[in-house]
């Protein structure tokens, strides 16, 4: 592998890691910007929600842009709006005012969520495109990772307005590397024939395609129950378990660990077995461990290290399911990656934005309303796997390198 191939992982991945690295960071804050605010625990949850609506409904128009203009201009813009909005975000008033520019910097992170994804099929297809999406959510990783534990520190210091000022400066940074570490990869030629009507036919040929939702939806079942986790996981460990906003942020990080660990598996075990084989040995090990843990929670056993334990390996398997899917369903749509990658994006944060809304009221302080959000994330992941890839042929593994 060329240096290239390092450096393009490496720039796509802080890319597409500024939006949930305002997630991330955000998380371990939740309880004390209800707290400085005065807001209650749904409208706190609503900001974040917002924030997921917004990053899921903005996919769709950049990835069409991208295929018009080029993957970089729509980058440039969508980092800019996440910076002010950020800066606005830090200065909210109240509640309501922060929900609104959440749902606004949702709209700039949006373009570096679907865009790369979208040059990662530019540049490659099959195992080697694998290969570039596991180390590309390598460094991805470093939101999930650090972000939480960095965002308890600068909470503990100067509050959570910090967390803001924080992602403006990572915008600032990703600016800077858009601009001098990535080259354009849509060519003026591919961009010819690309047009607002191309795009709506596009996404109407998409959505007539089976096996690409299926794959799409397999994904977005995985990513809502860690959405589930996200929304529910800071209160129900620091409220119900007792747990420190530092000690939190490395219960999180512990199953990011795991996720992003298994990922880079990905590869090796696409060029053994074929990637399709992957996809249903994971989805089986996710479901499977994250079905055990709502009965062992149902069986009256609520202990954190025990559902910690479980979340660890079940998102060791989701791990695997994520790149493989994204793979697979982007694979046959070359010429229309950014439109292709742009709804993928779009329905898996919009199905992760109902599943949180679904879970929200019943919302008691206990871990049982996420667990069993998480668990029925992936039960439904497995039934689509079943169904979707029934009749679909593995890839020979020889024909993936």
């Amino acid at each position: 592998m060329n240096s290239s191939f390092y450096k393009n992982a490496l720039v796509l991945g802080l890319l597409s890691a500024i939006g949930p690295f305002a997630i991330d960071m955000y998380l371990p804050a939740l309880p004390s910007i209800g707290a400085s605010l005065d807001a209650p625990t749904s409208a706190v949850q609503a900001s974040l929600m917002a924030f997921f609506i917004s990053l899921g409904i903005g996919q769709l128009l950049y990835g069409p842009i991208s295929d018009m203009f080029g993957r970089k201009p729509p980058l440039y813009f969508g980092l800019a709006l996440f910076a002010v909005c950020s800066v606005g975000c830090a200065l909210a008033p109240n509640i309501h005012v922060l929900i609104i520019l959440r749902f606004l910097q949702g709209l700039g992170a949006a373009a570096g969520m679907v865009i790369p994804r979208a040059i990662v099929r530019d540049l490659h297809t099959g195992n080697d495109a694998a290969r570039l999406m596991s180390l590309l959510m390598l460094v991805f990783s470093v939101s999930p990772i650090l972000a939480p534990l960095a965002g308890s520190f600068l909470i503990e210091w100067s509050g959570w307005r910090s967390v803001f000022w924080a992602v403006t400066i990572a915008a600032a940074l990703a600016l800077i590397l858009l601009s001098t570490g990535q080259p354009e990869t849509r060519t003026k030629d591919q961009r010819v024939g690309s047009s607002v009507m191309s795009a709506l036919k596009a996404y109407l040929f998409l959505c007539r395609d089976l096996h690409f939702l299926g794959l799409v939806f397999i994904g977005a079942f995985g990513v809502a129950s860690f959405f589930a986790y996200l929304a529910n996981s800071s209160f129900v460990l620091i409220n119900h378990y007792g747990l420190t906003p530092r000690e939190y942020s490395f219960a999180f990080s512990a199953n990011a660990a795991s996720f992003i660990g298994v990922s880079q598996f990905t590869s090796q075990l696409g060029k053994r077995f074929g990637l399709v084989a992957v996809v249903k040995f994971a989805v089986a090990g996710f479901a499977l461990m994250m079905t055990a843990l709502l009965f062992v929670n149902l069986a009256g056993i609520a202990r954190l290290d025990v559902m910690l334990a479980f979340l660890f390996i079940g998102y060791g398997f989701l791990g695997l399911v994520v790149p493989t899917t994204a793979v697979l369903a982007l694979e046959e749509h070359g010429e229309i990656a950014g439109t292709a990658s742009a709804l993928m994006g779009t329905l898996q944060f919009v199905t992760g934005a109902v599943v949180m809304a679904i879970i929200g009221p019943f919302a008691d302080g206990t871990a049982l309303p996420m667990v069993m959000g998480i668990s029925g994330c992936a039960i439904v992941a497995f039934i689509i796997s079943t169904v979707t890839m029934r009749h679909v042929k593995n890839h020979p593994p020889e024909l993936m390198s």
